[in-house]
C-alpha cells in the first residue's frame, strides 16, 4: 500500500513535497520527535490541497478557454491564432460563459466590461462558431477603441448604440464572422461616421431609441460603472494592445483591414490635442497682428533738436482699433465651477494679448444677462466680480451683443458654459463654445467647440 500511494503522489503534475529531515530518525525536529508515518501522511494532506489549488489557478488564469469546446471558446482561440488584430487585446480579458451570471445581469447575447477586464457570453442563446467570433470581435474592439472612456458625459445608451453601428460597420466590411440573427446595428447610410457624429445623429431623434437594441437588449453591453476609476490605467493598456496587434496583423499580411478603423487605432495612439491649442488658433485666424504702416502726422520724439522735420513711426489704423474686439459670454449659473472659469478666462487672456486684443466685450448670463461692457483686456481675469449664479438661459445675452451698436457685426463672439442650456440657441455672428470639464452640447453645431479637460 505504501509503494502504491508513494507512486500515486509522484505524478509529474504534483510531486511529493516531504518534510525536511534531519540526520538521524531519532532525532528532535521542530521541538517532537520525527514520525515517519505521521509526515507522510501529513505530506500526503499538503499535496491533495496543492493540487486543487494548482487546478483551481490554472482554471482561472485560462478562463477555461484552453480545455472548454465551448462554441464561444473555441471562436476565442481562433481570433488569438488567426486574427493578430485581435489577438493580444483579447488574451487581456476573462471570458465568462454562465448562465446564472448572464441571467443576474441580463445578458441576453452578450456584453463586456473594461474594468474587470471580462467578457460575458451567454450559452443559452446557442451562437454559431461565425456569430460567435462576430460577437467576440465586437466586444473587444468597445474595449480597444476605448468607447468608454471617450462617452465624455454623453447619454450611455445612445452613445453605446452610436459606438455599435461604428463597429459593426467595420466587422462587415472586413467579413469577421456573421452577425447574430435577430437584428444588427448597420447602416450603410452612416457608413465611416465617427461614433461622435452618430451620436448626434441619434440624439436629434429620441423617437428611434425604442427602435434600437444591442447584444444587451435595451440596455449598454459596454458595462462601465465608473469609467473614471479604473479607465486611467486599463484604457492605456488596452489601446497599447490594440496598437501591437495592429502592428503584427499588417507585418504578416494577415488581410486588408478599413481604412477607417486603422484611422482609428492610429489615432488613439497620439496624445490629445490640449484644449488651450483649438483655442489660441482661434483667436490667431480672427485677429491676425496688425501690419504696421508710416505716418509723417507726427514729429519724432528722439530729436528734440529739430521738431519741425517729420518723422515716421508705426501706427494702428483707426478702423484697427475699433473692430479689433470680440465679445466674451460668461455662464454664471450655480452649474459653473469657478475654478474652471479661471482657467477659461486665464487662457483667454494670453492669447488675446498675443494677438494684440487690447479689450472685450463681457456679458455674464444665468437667468438674466449682465452687461459689463468693454472690458481691458489684462483685467479680465483679475478684476472681474462674477455675478448672478442663477438658471442657465442664453439667449438673452446673445441678443444684447448683437443689438448693440457699439459692438461691430463682424466681431465675433466666445461662450464659456458647461453646455447646460436652452437648445433653440440662435447665434447670427461668428462664435465658438468653450465647455468646461465633461460638459456637452444640447444641440448639434458646426462651429468650433473647445473641450477643457
Amino acid at each position: 500500500m505504501l509503494s502504491a500511494a508513494w507512486t500515486l503522489t509522484r505524478s509529474p503534475q504534483v510531486p511529493l513535497m516531504l518534510p525536511e529531515r534531519r540526520t538521524g530518525i531519532h532525532r528532535y525536529w521542530t521541538g517532537q520527535k520525527f514520525d515517519p508515518e505521521q509526515a507522510f501522511a501529513q505530506a500526503l494532506v499538503d499535496n491533495a490541497k496543492r493540487a486543487l489549488q494548482i487546478q483551481h489557478d490554472v482554471e482561472r488564469s485560462d478562463a477555461g478557454r484552453a480545455f472548454s469546446n465551448s462554441t464561444a471558446a473555441r471562436a476565442w482561440r481562433w481570433l488569438v491564432s488567426h486574427y493578430p488584430l485581435l489577438g493580444s487585446l483579447l488574451m487581456q480579458f476573462e471570458l465568462i460563459e454562465d448562465v446564472e451570471t448572464c441571467r443576474r445581469m441580463d445578458i441576453p447575447i452578450a456584453a463586456i466590461h473594461p474594468g474587470c477586464g471580462e467578457i460575458y457570453i451567454n450559452p443559452v442563446r446557442g451562437l454559431s462558431f461565425e456569430e460567435a467570433k462576430f460577437v467576440i470581435a465586437h466586444e473587444a474592439l468597445h474595449a480597444g477603441l476605448c468607447h468608454a472612456g471617450r462617452r465624455q458625459g454623453r447619454d450611455p445608451f445612445l452613445w453605446n448604440v452610436a459606438c455599435d453601428f461604428v463597429i459593426n460597420n467595420w466587422l462587415v466590411s472586413m467579413n469577421l464572422g456573421a452577425a447574430p440573427a435577430g437584428g444588427l446595428l448597420f447602416d450603410e447610410e452612416i457608413r465611416g461616421w465617427a461614433a461622435e457624429d452618430i451620436y448626434l445623429r441619434l440624439a436629434s431623434d429620441l423617437r428611434a431609441r425604442r427602435k434600437l437594441s444591442t447584444f444587451r437588449g435595451n440596455a449598454c453591453d459596454l458595462l462601465d460603472n465608473d469609467p473614471k476609476k479604473f479607465f486611467s490605467d486599463r484604457e492605456e493598456f488596452y489601446r497599447r494592445a490594440l496598437l501591437q496587434g495592429l502592428d503584427y496583423h499588417q507585418a504578416c499580411g494577415r488581410g486588408e483591414l478599413p481604412g477607417g478603423l486603422v484611422e482609428a487605432i492610429r489615432v488613439l495612439t497620439q496624445p490629445p490635442i490640449p484644449w488651450q491649442a483649438p483655442l489660441a488658433e482661434w483667436i490667431r485666424e480672427r485677429f491676425p497682428l496688425p501690419l504696421h504702416q508710416r505716418t509723417y502726422a507726427r514729429a519724432s520724439r528722439r530729436q528734440s533738436a529739430t521738431p519741425d522735420i517729420p518723422r515716421p513711426r508705426h501706427v494702428l489704423p483707426e478702423e484697427e482699433r475699433v473692430t479689433r474686439t470680440f465679445g466674451v459670454v460668461i455662464d454664471s449659473s450655480g452649474s459653473m465651477d469657478r475654478s474652471d472659469l479661471g482657467k477659461a478666462l486665464g487662457a483667454v487672456v494670453g492669447y488675446a494679448q498675443a494677438q494684440a486684443v487690447r479689450q472685450v466685450r463681457l456679458v455674464y448670463c444665468d437667468a438674466a444677462a449682465y452687461d459689463e461692457g468693454y472690458v481691458p483686456i489684462e483685467s479680465l481675469a483679475a478684476r472681474v466680480t462674477v455675478r448672478g449664479r442663477g438658471g442657465t438661459v442664453l439667449q438673452p445675452a446673445v441678443n444684447l451683443l448683437e443689438s448693440r451698436r457699439d459692438f461691430p457685426k463682424t466681431c465675433p463672439i466666445l461662450i464659456i458654459t458647461d453646455g447646460e442650456f436652452e437648445p433653440d440657441l440662435t447665434i447670427r455672428h461668428d462664435h465658438a463654445f468653450l465647455l468646461a470639464p465633461g460638459g456637452r452640447l444640447p444641440m448639434s453645431t458646426a462651429k468650433p467647440v473647445f473641450r477643457m479637460t
